[in-house]
Parts: structure tokens; C-alpha cells; sequence
């Protein structure tokens, strides 16, 4: 449905965005983040789902200026590269302004929301913490969320999404965030692991990812798309 476009990003780099126009009627725009694996087929799919629903989406591949067209399964050595190129080798500052670029493009057009997932539901918490453009935004197992960007109030309605038996988020840092009750957010956790969105991975819940996504829905709905 959707295709490969490119944008100059705020530093002057050109990178490669997936772009979904909505079918039917438009109901706003979406930014979606990837996982550290890339601008996937499943984060295709993914634009597409929420292309089918109304939204026209942008799906930036923040690590074009490391890897060009970097898409990596989720096991191996294209995992260990993943973990490089996110921890290591792509500011994760640029993977926020990259998203502002992208709700940039967006915002003239109607309202505009964001969701992402992993590496992508941290930047989509944060830019709703930064951006003046966005009407809600969803996160799903952002592990920087309950850490890094846990005292960052977003300007939004927000929703985050976390997985009970995810190792690499221990439930205490969740629980903590909840308990800061931020005004704007509301914090969902799914007896799931880690990843429980992706039916491309063996922790693939299907009755959270359904649930997630059916909230995110509603949230965006109930702002405006």
C-alpha cells in the first residue's frame, strides 16, 4: 500500500520514510517508529494497518545515515548490528528531531498523533514531551520510558504500553511511573513479553497486541483523528 519516499531531515540528511496515504477518510496523521531492527516488512504492515484506519503515515529510517536500508531479523548477527547501530553508533537525539520533521510534514494537514515501538516507543515518548504538534501519542515497551524520560510529562494525552514479564523492563520501573500519575499519561500493563506486538516474534501475544492497538484507537479518536 504504502512506499518508500525520501526527506531531508533537520541536519541536511536525505533518508528513506515508508509513506501511507490513508484510504477513505483521512482522520489525521501518524508518525510511526520503528523498532531497532529497521523500517521492517512488519513496520510496513504496521503503516499500512493504521493507513487502512485513516492515517496517512510516516515511518522514518532514522538509522539511514549509519546503514542504508538497514532491515534485520530479530536473532543473530543482524541483532547484534541492531544493538550497534541504536546504542552505539545513531544519537538517539536525532532519532527525536527525525520524528519532528515528520510531524512537521504532517500538522497542516489535521491533527497529528505518534506511536512506536522498543527503541521507537522511547522516541515517541519523549518527542510527546517536546512537541506542541501532537494531539496524543502511543508507546509501546519503550525501556528509556520508565528510566531516562520517566520524569518527562508529555504534552499530549499519552498512553504506554509495557509487557509484565519483560526482562529488559523490570516491573518496578513501570510501577514507579505509574505512581508519578503524570496527568497526561495513562500506563497499561499486559500479562506479555517483551516485543508482544510483533507476530513476527516468539513473544508475540496476540490478545495484548490486540488490546494495545484497540486503545490506541480510542485514544486517537477521542483526540481528534
Amino acid at each position: 500500500m504504502g512506499k518508500m519516499i525520501r526527506m531531508t531531515m533537520s541536519d541536511g540528511a536525505e533518508i528513506a520514510v515508508y509513506h501511507a496515504e490513508a484510504e477513505g477518510e483521512r482522520r489525521g496523521g501518524l508518525v510511526l517508529v520503528q523498532e531497532i531492527f529497521g523500517v521492517t516488512d512488519h513496520i510496513r504492515d504496521l503503516c499500512d494497518e493504521y493507513a487502512a484506519d485513516g492515517y496517512e503515515v510516516l515511518s522514518p529510517a532514522i538509522f539511514d545515515r549509519e546503514h542504508r536500508g538497514f532491515e534485520a531479523n530479530y536473532t543473530g548477527p543482524d541483532y547484534n548490528r541492531a544493538v550497534e547501530l541504536a546504542r552505539e553508533l545513531h544519537p538517539f537525539v536525532q532519532s527525536l528531531e527525525d520524528a519532528l520533521v515528520c510531524i512537521n510534514a504532517l500538522k497542516d494537514k489535521g491533527p497529528v498523533f505518534i506511536t512506536g515501538y522498543c527503541y521507537g516507543g522511547s522516541v515517541a515518548w519523549a518527542v510527546a514531551g517536546i512537541s506542541d504538534d501532537l494531539a496524543a501519542a502511543s508507546c509501546y515497551y519503550g525501556s528509556l520510558v520508565p528510566t531516562v524520560y520517566a520524569d518527562n510529562i508529555p504534552k499530549c494525552a499519552t498512553i504506554a504500553h509495557f509487557g509484565r514479564y519483560d526482562a529488559g523492563i523490570p516491573m518496578e520501573g513501570v510501577e514507579a511511573l505509574i505512581e508519578k500519575a503524570h496527568p497526561t499519561a495513562q500506563i497499561f500493563v499486559y500479562d506479555a513479553n517483551h516485543g508482544f506486538n510483533s507476530d513476527r516474534r516468539k513473544d508475540y501475544h496476540e490478545p495484548s497486541a490486540d488490546l494495545a492497538r484497540e486503545r490506541t484507537l480510542a485514544l486517537f479518536r477521542a483526540c481528534g483523528g
